[in-house]
């Protein structure tokens, strides 16, 4: 029942590369890899007798031994054939002229390995036959026949990947191979409930998820290589607010489209709490006497991943004292540190090649470190680029020390201020329709943008729907670091709804800052997003067991954004924007307390929200600002 496309093999491996984050380097010539690296592919056997496909790149010159470097990725290891060779090998460009013998591998069940492929195959702490497998078992092996059938290896692994493959990165560090010296896990995977990819807080994040199944999750009854896989969807309306909206309630998308053969699709839609299906495929507290030096890379403005780089690096820190766990984040989207130079992202300049630095300081000495003895990185704790000063900074830890936690308070007429309401019974009303979505983005788009992230907010505070306080112009520096807290007073005449609190840098209207040169955007004014995040509003104390809302009565909604680092410059201001719909981004609640995966087009209904603001019942975002 899925509408493809034509076979597009270029658009359908751009596609691939979007959807996994992974490096998209131009096309070069390959004569390099060619002249410099022998390619062989070989099935490798894993203990439960299943081969996986994995295609190695062994470097020519033999005079010395070179370390493992490896990636597992379900996005295809392609090109096939050992005549056929990648344009450039390992994390970024910077690894090709190194040293390394570079491994892909298809993981279990995808494109030309055997086996069954399972979505964020659950960890096994305890296996109770030998043949018993997960992702750590599977890499396990790879590496011990590794070591044992390619010549000139030095004893030494190191694994890396983004997105997807960062999963399996992280995967391969409980009851990690010996030999297993380093990682990387960046933009992981990390929990598709909470924060990464397809829920956050519990809210589905609808566009993603269903065009990533709509091809990546296409039953695979053999191997096959891409050109033969799944195509990528053609949207019958080009405007995704249209064709989503127009889509109806989620029962409607295995009615239209699915049928039953995306099973992991029926598997999101039959669990929409955050029970055991989701617990179990949470790696975080299997991250436990880890051995292996890791280095957790993520983007602050990843629309994706954001959660698993910081959740991934702070549940190994939790857990493994003393261990070599480090943190680098910054200004980039999913995959950016190694998809250009990092200077700009939408609207936004940086005013230096923030993934160039990276890849030549960061991520190659890492590796050299501790796969080949080469020097020592110097690697900080965290190392973290704080936008809007423009800055790389190094901490001794993450968060920070050095901060002072302050409430940024909403006030009637639109105010924020660290001072707290003094006033009797004060809110701001408005009505949100299901029927009207806030979108997400200005203009019109097919599929989601990466650039929403950062971009300018005016189109959503100009809505009736959309509740904008902010500061009075600062006289002075303020730099956010670490988590923020949403603490929220509100009330509304349905018993379910979302809440969605956008953290926004207002530029100054005389400000002579411009956009990155090809970019039309007008900086005079820009409300740039600097953190957007939603709760599911009947999650608010459980995720497990959620709560309906009594109509008219004054309720508290907690929740915590992904961490930030920026400062807001003296001459902007700060603004909050609060709103119950980001559309298609999110999935429409019927503001109607029930399985909302079940829902029918007839559930969903207007309602009338408060957001209160007075002495007795504050609002207010909770920001740790870093101290000079």
């Amino acid at each position: 029942m899925i509408m493809i496309n034509a076979p597009l093999k270029k658009l359908w491996f751009a596609c691939i590369l979007l959807l996994a984050g992974t490096t998209a380097f131009a096309e070069t010539d390959s004569a390099y890899v060619r002249d410099n690296y022998t390619k062989i592919e070989r099935l490798i056997p894993m203990r439960d007798g299943v081969k996986l496909f994995t295609a190695i790149y062994i470097p020519k010159n033999t005079s010395q031994k070179y370390p493992l470097m490896i990636s597992r990725t379900p996005y295809t290891v392609s090109p096939y054939g050992e005549d056929k060779y990648k344009t450039s090998l390992g994390p970024s460009p910077q690894f090709i002229r190194e040293g390394f013998i570079f491994v892909y591998q298809d993981v279990r069940g995808k494109w030309m390995s055997e086996g069954e492929f399972v979505d964020v195959r659950p960890h096994l702490d305890k296996r109770s036959s030998k043949k018993d497998i997960d992702e750590s078992t599977d890499t396990y092996d790879t590496i011990d026949w590794l070591l044992k059938n390619i010549k000139g290896n030095n004893g030494k692994a190191g694994i890396y990947g983004i997105s997807y493959p960062g999963f399996y990165s992280t995967a391969a560090l409980p009851g990690a191979h010996p030999a297993l010296k380093a990682a990387s896990p960046q933009a992981p995977v990390t929990d598709w409930f909470m924060g990464d990819d397809f829920h956050h807080n519990g809210a589905f994040m609808l566009a993603d998820a269903f065009n990533f199944y709509s091809s990546f999750g296409v039953p695979r009854p053999k191997p096959i290589t891409p050109d033969k896989g799944p195509k990528p969807f053609k949207h019958p309306i080009k405007d995704n607010y249209r064709f989503f909206l127009d889509l109806g309630a989620l029962p409607n998308v295995k009615t239209k489209y699915f049928g039953d053969t995306i099973k992991f699709w029926n598997d999101l839609m039959a669990h929409g709490n955050y029970d055991k299906f989701w617990q179990d495929r949470n790696i975080r507290p299997h991250l436990k006497n880890i051995k292996p030096a890791v280095m957790v890379v993520g983007g602050f403005f990843d629309a994706e991943d954001t959660y698993g780089a910081l959740h991934t690096y702070k549940a190994i820190e939790k857990q493994n004292p003393g261990a070599t766990n480090t943190l680098v984040m910054g200004p980039w989207f999913h995959g950016g540190w190694v998809r250009g130079k990092g200077d700009s992202f939408g609207d936004i300049r940086f005013k230096q090649e923030t993934s160039t630095w990276y890849q030549q300081n960061v991520e190659l000495p890492f590796f050299k470190q501790y796969l080949k003895d080469d020097g020592n990185a110097g690697l900080a704790e965290a190392t973290i680029f704080v936008t809007g000063s423009n800055e790389w900074k190094k901490f001794n830890s993450w968060p920070p020390q050095g901060t002072a936690e302050k409430n940024l308070y909403f006030h009637s007429g639109g105010k924020l201020s660290f001072d707290k309401p003094s006033g009797s019974v004060s809110y701001d009303e408005y009505i949100s329709d299901p029927a009207a979505p806030v979108p997400y983005q200005a203009g019109v788009q097919e599929r989601r943008t990466r650039e929403y992230m950062v971009d300018d907010q005016r189109f959503a505070a100009r809505r009736p729907d959309v509740k904008v306080y902010q500061t009075d112009i600062l006289t002075e520096d303020i730099t956010l670091t670490g988590p923020l807290l949403a603490k929220l007073s509100v009330s509304t005449t349905g018993t379910d709804a979302d809440y969605v609190i956008k953290l926004i840098d207002v530029y100054p209207e005389d400000t002579e800052e411009k956009a990155p040169e090809g970019k039309t955007a007008l900086m005079n004014g820009y409300q740039m997003m600097v953190r957007g995040e939603i709760m599911r509003g009947k999650f608010r104390n459980s995720f497990e067991k959620p709560e309906a809302f009594v109509p008219g009565q004054v309720t508290a909604v907690n929740y915590t954004l992904p961490d930030v680092a920026h400062t807001f410059k003296k001459g902007h201001r700060i603004m909050i924007q609060v709103q119950n719909s980001w559309f298609p981004l999110v999935d429409r609640n019927p503001q109607k307390f029930m399985d909302i995966y079940q829902a029918t087009d007839q559930d969903f209904q207007k309602a009338t929200h408060r957001i209160y603001h007075d002495q007795q019942n504050t609002s207010s975002l909770v920001l740790n600002i870093l101290q000079p």
